[in-house]
């Protein structure tokens, strides 16, 4: 049984106008697709072609109008919030928006054991200095404020918070593309090592190919909204089905 199996999402933006008519944009459409345990899923597609709404979705940060998502065999909507927490985590696309600049590194990865799980201030700091060891970060490091980090030290306070309450799925939007490309090798070698260690599955949403072709088992490729292709990350980029995903492969550096 697949570990979280998405059926023919749907997903629209309603926009209002003052003077002119209410207008109904559908960005997913009949979206279909399982990831197993241990898995990585590579998402792929131009800017606009509804891959961080994606994200937003199976996060439950935005609903979505038709379909179902299970996880563990049970629809994400029902599922508490709690139990959602332990199960779904992400690791956002800007290293600084994401972290609360008036709060220690050490706090910003102990926040999710406080919040879901009532973890005492001594307890969840040992846990989160632990952690920050694990993602490549040192103890000492662990009263600074997020502007007093590099931007890949930033995403790995960012992947140390997400993975605090041991998720099984790890969704992770564009999570090395605000970074330099020297130090992408070096937080792309951390997930896939941190995956192995965990027992994680990823979904792994990127515009950039060589990123995806480099860490995924699988990869789909979205066009306004749609699924156009979906194969083994091999496959896909050896012997590509669809129009689409070959201009992608051709268009790519």
């Amino acid at each position: 049984m697949s570990l979280l199996s998405v059926e023919n999402l749907k997903k629209s933006y309603v926009t209002k106008s003052l003077l002119g008519p209410v207008k109904e944009q559908l960005v997913l459409k009949e979206i279909s697709f399982e990831i197993s345990e241990n898995k990585i899923l590579g998402v792929v597609g131009e800017s606009g072609c509804g891959k961080s709404t994606l994200a937003k979705v199976l996060t439950r940060l935005e609903d979505y109008q038709g379909g179902k998502i299970l996880l563990g065999g049970k629809d994400l909507r029902t599922i508490p919030q709690k139990d959602f927490c332990r199960q779904i985590q992400m690791v956002f696309q800007d290293p600084y928006q994401s972290l609360n600049p008036r709060r220690k590194a050490w706090e910003i990865i102990a926040e999710p054991l406080k919040v879901m799980e009532g973890a005492s201030t001594r307890d969840a700091k040992e846990k989160a200095l632990a952690m920050m060891q694990k993602v490549g970060l040192l103890k000492e490091m662990s009263e600074r404020y997020p502007h007093q980090f590099s931007g890949g030290q930033r995403q790995r306070i960012g992947i140390a918070r997400a993975l605090m309450l041991r998720p099984k799925v790890l969704i992770l939007d564009e999570p090395v593309s605000a970074l330099d490309v020297s130090i992408q090798a070096q937080v792309l070698n951390l997930l896939l090592d941190l995956q192995k260690e965990f027992g994680l599955s990823m979904i792994f949403i990127s515009h950039d190919l060589s990123v995806v072709r480099h860490v995924s088992d699988e990869t789909l490729v979205l066009y306004f909204g749609e699924i156009v292709e979906h194969s083994t990350t091999k496959q896909l980029f050896e012997k590509p089905q669809h129009a689409y995903t070959r201009k992608l492969l051709e268009s790519a550096p």
